[in-house]
């Protein structure tokens, strides 16, 4: 887990598809001339019925990253609304979410990507969807406010300062995005910065994200990832 008196960067990029790769192909770059390895938020089915397995090119993208040590997270199922204007997990009962979570997963296993960390869409989980992680095999949950260690029942504060899906891209939004960053890295926080692919296409988006991506390492932030791991003396789950 996460945590200390030294600040901690962690960037997630969402949204990754066949019309947004090349956005996040192009950040990716940047953030490896930083030294900053990326949180790369997956899920098996976006709108217009887009779905990963059919898309072999974003499939070799993700797997190529993951080998070179950015982590995979997945971030839903199919990211639909289950109630009018809640994000896919927000409301689910856990009998539900399980369903979602074995299918996701099943998928992920399928490109190669499979993974034991979750972020739901828009960092929001019902307490059902919440309950049913650890019986899909996750171990780490990333909220808007949070980061939780499923296994060993700890979490560390930090909010998700992000651009697109469900929050703001406009220049004001921006602005205060970098400026928050900054101020978390100074204290010696967690800082975690999240945008969708799509608006890594959009250059105040872009330009914003790495202001803030810069100015946290400026201030000694440590690069990081949403990651779980084994110590030694667990015992296997």
């Amino acid at each position: 887990m996460l945590g200390g008196m030294t600040a901690q960067l962690i960037v997630s990029v969402s949204g990754i598809r066949d019309e947004t790769r090349e956005h996040a192909e192009a950040f990716a770059e940047q953030m490896d001339a930083r030294g900053v390895r990326l949180s790369l938020l997956v899920a098996p089915r976006l709108k217009d019925k887009y779905r990963l397995v059919r898309d072999e090119r974003t499939q070799d993208w993700l797997r190529r990253r993951k080998s070179a040590g950015d982590a995979i997270v997945l971030h839903g199922y199919d990211q639909a609304a289950t109630k009018r204007r809640r994000a896919e997990f927000a409301d689910l009962p856990e009998h539900e979410a399980r369903l979602r979570l074995l299918a996701a997963d099943r998928v992920l296993e399928q490109a190669g990507v499979r993974t034991r960390l979750f972020a739901p869409p828009r960092w929001s989980a019902s307490a059902g969807a919440v309950a049913a992680l650890p019986s899909a095999g996750f171990r780490l949950l990333a909220l808007s406010n949070e980061i939780r260690d499923l296994e060993r029942g700890t979490a560390v504060r930090a909010r998700v300062l992000a651009i697109g899906e469900g929050s703001p891209a406009e220049p004001w939004w921006c602005r205060g995005l970098v400026l928050g960053a900054g101020r978390a890295a100074r204290r010696g926080g967690v800082v975690r910065l999240a945008v969708t692919a799509k608006q890594l296409g959009r250059s105040a988006p872009r330009q914003a994200l790495l202001d803030a991506v810069d100015l946290c390492l400026h201030h000694g932030a440590v690069p990081g990832l949403y990651r779980w791991e084994r110590r030694l003396g667990d015992t296997a789950a």
